[in-house]
């Protein structure tokens, strides 16, 4: 799959910023983050590329 096809969940972004579960929940239902592109039983999922794009720009000390 292509980086800009690829998809994270809640667990991957809360992973890949190195915080809680509580703190990833407010920051993908924040107004800023990117909208989802599905929601799935297990939880909503969105593309890597746009939250990449996000924390970029709102958390940029946590860019690799």
């Amino acid at each position: 799959m292509s980086p800009c096809h690829q998809l994270l969940g809640t667990h991957e972004i809360r992973i890949r910023l190195g915080i809680s579960r509580q703190r990833a929940h407010q920051i993908t239902t924040a107004p800023s983050f990117p909208k989802p592109v599905a929601k799935l039983s297990r939880g909503k999922i969105w593309r890597a590329d746009e939250v990449e794009a996000w924390i970029r720009q709102h958390r940029p000390s946590t860019t690799a």
